[in-house]
């Protein structure tokens, strides 16, 4: 199982805002196997190395650096911190405060100091997710199983889960009549199998609360139509699974997920690009950074692409949003597309955190406006 904590929206806003002398962001590609975590903690000090040669060299306050360097490095030290992690973990430090967030996907290393934090790896866990959940739902049992990228697929216990649609009832058959008694054979089955339906989602409210992992069905076709009538999670994929799943394995049931995942988020690529293609007949689309720039500082970008890996270094303009670019990271400088999409975030605008092909023209970031700007 994925140990994950992803940001609200509210939390997002809330590092969106800060502002501090000292803020790191340190990002870095972790294992979910415990036993295998050292390489983990030797690559966390190591980036902690980077960022105090960062701060050293632009004369930071050796007081406050010295606090920054205690906490980062009682986190290496922190074993049980480490015995629960996902793919990925995102640092948020300064010298008053420590945050972590463990993410499904992988990351690349990256060390930014500033007075402000990066955002960007954490949108793209947000955003997009390489894992899911399915939920194998027949008349003689339920199970969910939780699907990743890289890890063997594997059954998730809920409390409260029924075992299966006859005792969830508290009758021997899902056939008996219903409980005034004028219900029996295929109706009254069918006035059972969506009691039970609606047990099992009431079950899954508890796991699923507040989160947007798809959630794929598996179950033959009549009591997979019921369970989607009852359903009030709202990232139940539109396509499902077929058959019986107590006949499926585990890893069947993910090899099957996982072609329904990809397919999610080519849909939602497409459907962006359709919209950029159009806009920009209305001079409403820009894949230029400088223009880019300019339109989030006064709220103009409805939806931004950025290329979940590339970091261009710089600064952006408080007042009107002119670029300036740097040819290397320092603590005077930070990542200007980071930057952008921070505004845009603030202003209410969408921000897709993607891989570089994705984006059209192959630049680094790609945005939809509200208006000509």
């Amino acid at each position: 199982m994925l140990y994950l904590d992803l940001p609200t929206a509210d939390e997002l806003a809330d590092l969106a805002t800060q502002r501090n002398d000292i803020a790191v962001s340190i990002i870095l590609p972790t294992t979910p196997i415990s036993t295998e975590t050292d390489a983990d903690r030797i690559l966390l000090k190591n980036l902690t190395k980077e960022a105090l040669a960062q701060l050293e060299a632009a004369g930071a306050d050796k007081r406050r650096v010295n606090d920054l360097i205690e906490e980062l490095d009682d986190l290496v030290e922190d074993d049980e911190f480490w015995r629960f992690q996902a793919h990925g973990l995102v640092v948020f430090a300064t010298p008053d405060n420590l945050r972590t967030f463990r993410v499904p996907n992988a990351l690349e290393p990256l060390v930014k100091v500033s007075d402000r934090f990066h955002l960007k790896p954490l949108l793209r866990s947000v955003n997009f997710r390489n894992s899911g959940y399915v939920l194998a739902l027949a008349d003689g049992g339920v199970r969910l199983i939780e699907v990743s990228a890289d890890l063997p697929a594997s059954e998730v216990k809920i409390a409260g889960m029924p075992t299966d649609a006859a005792s969830s009832v508290g009758v021997a058959s899902i056939a008996t009549r219903s409980y005034s008694g004028r219900i029996g054979g295929s109706e009254g089955k069918k006035v059972r199998l969506r009691q039970y339906a609606r047990k099992v989602d009431g079950a899954l409210r508890g796991l699923l609360a507040g989160s947007t992992a798809p959630l794929i069905l598996a179950s033959v076709e009549n009591l997979g139509a019921i369970y989607r009538s009852v359903n009030s999670y709202p990232h139940l994929v539109a396509e499902g699974i077929e058959g019986n799943p107590e006949r499926m394995s585990e890893a069947e049931l993910a090899a099957a997920a996982r072609p329904l995942l990809d397919e999610l988020y080519r849909s939602q690529i497409a459907d962006w690009n359709a919209l950029f293609q159009q806009r920009a007949n209305d001079d409403r689309a820009t894949t230029d950074i400088a223009r880019t720039a300019r339109a989030a500082t006064f709220g103009a970008v409805q939806s931004l692409l950025v290329d979940m890996d590339q970091v261009v270094n710089g600064t952006v303009d408080d007042a009107d949003g002119t670029v300036t670019f740097a040819d290397a990271a320092s603590a005077d400088t930070y990542g200007v597309i980071d930057e952008i999409a921070r505004r845009v975030l603030l202003s209410g605008g969408e921000v897709l955190s993607v891989r570089a092909q994705d984006i059209p023209e192959g630049k680094a970031l790609a945005a939809i406006l509200r208006y000509a700007a």
